[in-house]
C-alpha cells in the first residue's frame, strides 16, 4: 500500500509539474476569476441607483467585454511565462513593442477609446434603435470593447469596430418628432386640401392620444398638428403639406405606420388628387 501511495503521489506530481496541465489549471482559474468579475460588476451595476435600467446594461456590456479581453491577454501571457518566455523582458524589448503595435495595437487602442466615448457621451446604449453612418440601421445588442453589435430588420448581427462609427442617428432619446409631407396634385385646392389635413389632424389626436409625448401636467406636449406648406413644387410634382406630432422614442415607428394609415384615409375619403407619375414613351415604343 505505501508503494502504490508513493506511486500514485510522483504520478501526481509528474501531472502537475507537465507543462500542458499547468497551462490547462491556469486557463480554468483565468476563467473562473473572469467569470467572477463579470458576475461582480453585473450585480453592482444592477444595483445601482444612479444609473437607469439601460444605461446599466450599456455599462455592464462594455466592462464585461474588456474583462473578458484582459483574462485572454492574461492567459497567453501565462502560457508563455510557463515555457520559461520572460515576458517582462519581452514587453520590454523595442523590438516586440513595435511588432505588436504593427499588428494592430494602435488599432485596438482605437476602439477602445471610441467605445468608452460612445459610453460616457452616451451616444447610443443597449437596445435603442441606431442608424451608424448612415448605413447600417439595427438595434444595439452589445457595446464590446473592440466592437458595436447591432440587429437589422432581418435579424443578423451587424459587427462594427468602435472605431469606425463616425454618425450615429438614435432613434430612443426619450422623444422623437413625426413628420409626414403629404403632396397633392397642382389642380387640387390647396384650401380644401389644408381643411382635409385638420380634420386628419383631429382624428390623430383622438386615437394617437396615448402615445403623445407629455409634459409633467399630463399636456401632450405638441400635438399633431398642420404645420402648413412645406414647398410649392415638390420635385416638380405638386404642393406639399406638413404634418407633425410629438411621441413617445419607444412608440416612435408604430405610432408613425399608423398616422400615415389615418391621414391616407382621410385623402382617399375627400378624394384629394395626389401626383400622377408621367412616363415618357420614346417614339420606337410608342410604334409598337
Amino acid at each position: 500500500m505505501d508503494l502504490s501511495w508513493e506511486r500514485t503521489i510522483e504520478i501526481l506530481t509528474l501531472i502537475l509539474e507537465n507543462n500542458f496541465t499547468k497551462i490547462i489549471i491556469g486557463g480554468l482559474l483565468i476563467l473562473t476569476l473572469v467569470f467572477i468579475l463579470q458576475r461582480i460588476v453585473k450585480s453592482l451595476l444592477a444595483k445601482a441607483t444612479l444609473i437607469d435600467g439601460k444605461e446599466s446594461e450599456t455599462i455592464t456590456s462594455l466592462v464585461t467585454s474588456i474583462i473578458k479581453y484582459l483574462g485572454s491577454i492574461g492567459f497567453i501571457l501565462y502560457s508563455l511565462s510557463v515555457f520559461g518566455i520572460e515576458v517582462g523582458s519581452m514587453l520590454a524589448g523595442a523590438g516586440v513593442l513595435g511588432i505588436i503595435i504593427g499588428f494592430g495595437a494602435q488599432n485596438l487602442v482605437q476602439d477602445l477609446l471610441a467605445g468608452l466615448f460612445i459610453v460616457y457621451e452616451k451616444q447610443l446604449q443597449k437596445g435603442d434603435f441606431v442608424s451608424i453612418n448612415s448605413t447600417h440601421n439595427g438595434t444595439v445588442e452589445e457595446i464590446g470593447f473592440r466592437m458595436l453589435k447591432i440587429r437589422d430588420w432581418s435579424g443578423s448581427i451587424i459587427s462594427i469596430n468602435n472605431g469606425q462609427v463616425q454618425t450615429v442617428e438614435n432613434y430612443n432619446k426619450d422623444k422623437m418628432r413625426i413628420i409626414e409631407t403629404i403632396t397633392t396634385s397642382f389642380y387640387e385646392d390647396p384650401s380644401r386640401v389644408e381643411r382635409v389635413l385638420q380634420e386628419a389632424c383631429q382624428e390623430l389626436n383622438s386615437k394617437l392620444d396615448t402615445y403623445l409625448k407629455r409634459d409633467l401636467s399630463g399636456d401632450p406636449v405638441e400635438p399633431f398638428s398642420y404645420i402648413g406648406m412645406a414647398s410649392l413644387n415638390e420635385q416638380f410634382r405638386g404642393y406639399s403639406y406638413f404634418i407633425t406630432g410629438l411621441c413617445e422614442d419607444l412608440t416612435f415607428f408604430a405610432t408613425n405606420r399608423e398616422a400615415r394609415g389615418i391621414i391616407a384615409k382621410h385623402l382617399y375619403r375627400n378624394n384629394i388628387k395626389m401626383p400622377e407619375q408621367t412616363i415618357q414613351l420614346s417614339e420606337h415604343q410608342t410604334k409598337h
